[in-house]
């Protein structure tokens, strides 16, 4: 825009130069001359004053001087950038410390070799993201047992966990430990090299790193990471919540000591009496298959616990909850807790599907009493698992909904 000096002048006949803006509203800029008095020459200073009929404001001094120096206008666009920067520079600590509380949990767990072992060939690593970890669990009352030795640790429960490449959810398909399968003679032979037997057997033989091979060999899966869950050390972990909320689907009386009644029903359980409930497996027509499925509502209730609770929006009961769960968990030496945490961090109890490995029920073989596996259907669905489609064979494969009757 073109700009042109054109004379102004008072009434003292002083020529004063103005800015006139062409094409503009004609805005007068610059020190204009202030007439003796007011009346319709009064023009408006250019300091921030009055101008109009009226008279100035109360405290603009007298006509014909200038008025006081208004006081400076926040420059609100500064103090935002500077306290943007403050609060991410708070956020940065706090994260900071996150991540050192984080690492200082990681180093707190416990860990195990458990695939240095494996020297044959293994199915390929999924290559989308998606994560497959082996969750063995015992109700062993010696949590302390070595996981690698043959013979000193018991698996109760095995969970194939599989987390898609979407992080957003995750399949948990229960393994029942009398399925019968091939067992390999070690956890360095081909799948073909043993005999076949309860799956729990390969535990007893050659610790986790043969329990991984077994589970490798019969699901052509690829298995990332360990996670050995010790259900005694669960009873702290439930207490550190308050306990959880599990559904009973007939009367029973226990039969570990102290012999506790479960009554029909929605039951608010302690530490003690929720890994009671889990242990219970006699008294239900489909015996294993019952504890199973109790195993798997007892780990839904706890992450919704967490969730719900406040848990995680609550310094206190965070750290009581996260370091009892780490007491309670060993895992392989590649896992990282703090890596996990950022991985998996939109899992929901809500978003955990539970599936039984398919099969066609128990049967007697060499004078045992064992489950046998369904062929083809579980080798479609592990063959969905090993290529990131879980969600679809769900869908295909979705059971009718249990009763809550029992």
């Amino acid at each position: 825009m073109s700009e042109s000096r054109s004379p102004h002048r008072g009434s003292s006949g002083q020529t004063l130069p103005t800015t006139i803006r062409a094409g503009g509203s004609g805005r007068v800029s610059g020190r204009a001359h202030v007439p003796a008095g007011g009346g319709d020459d009064e023009r408006r200073p250019t300091r921030g004053g009055y101008g109009g009929r009226g008279g100035p404001p109360p405290g603009a001094g007298m006509p014909g001087q200038l008025p006081p120096r208004p006081r400076p206008r926040p420059r609100w666009g500064r103090i935002a950038l500077v306290a943007t920067v403050a609060l991410l520079v708070l956020a940065l600590i706090a994260g900071v410390g996150v991540w050192i509380y984080a690492n200082r949990l990681n180093a707190s767990l416990g860990r195990t070799d458990a695939f240095s072992q494996i020297t044959g060939e293994r199915p390929a690593a999924p290559s989308n993201g998606a994560v497959n970890i082996l969750m063995v669990g015992s109700d062993s009352r010696d949590p302390d047992a070595s996981l690698a030795k043959p013979g000193e640790w018991r698996a109760d429960t095995v969970i194939m966990m599989h987390i898609p490449s979407s992080h957003d959810r995750a399949y948990l398909v229960s393994i029942p430990r009398d399925l019968y399968v091939p067992i390999p003679k070690s956890a360095g032979d081909t799948c073909d090299s043993g005999q076949r037997a309860k799956i729990n057997a390969s535990f007893a033989w050659g610790g986790l790193p043969l329990a991984v091979r077994t589970v490798e060999c019969f699901t052509d899966v690829r298995v990332d990471h360990v996670m050995a869950i010790d259900f005694g050390g669960f009873q702290q972990v439930t207490d550190a919540l308050g306990g959880v909320d599990l559904y009973v689907e007939r009367d029973i009386t226990s039969i570990h000591k102290p012999y506790r009644k479960f009554k029909k029903g929605t039951n608010h359980m302690t530490g003690a009496e929720a890994l009671d409930w889990v242990r219970q497996r006699k008294q239900f027509p489909d015996g294993d298959f019952a504890r199973m499925r109790h195993q798997q509502e007892f780990l839904r209730a706890l992450m919704d616990k967490a969730a719900s609770s406040g848990t995680l929006s609550s310094p206190t009961k965070l750290t009581s909850f996260l370091s009892a769960t780490t007491d309670a968990v060993t895992v392989d030496e590649g896992f990282s807790l703090t890596d996990k945490v950022l991985e998996f961090r939109k899992l929901r109890g809500e978003n955990l599907q539970f599936v039984t490995s398919p099969n066609s029920g128990s049967d007697t073989i060499d004078g045992e009493s064992v489950v046998v596996s369904d062929r083809e259907r579980a080798l479609a669905m592990y063959q969905a698992i090993a290529s990131d489609k879980m969600d679809a064979w769900v869908r295909a494969n979705k059971p009718p909904a249990r009763s809550s009757g029992g």
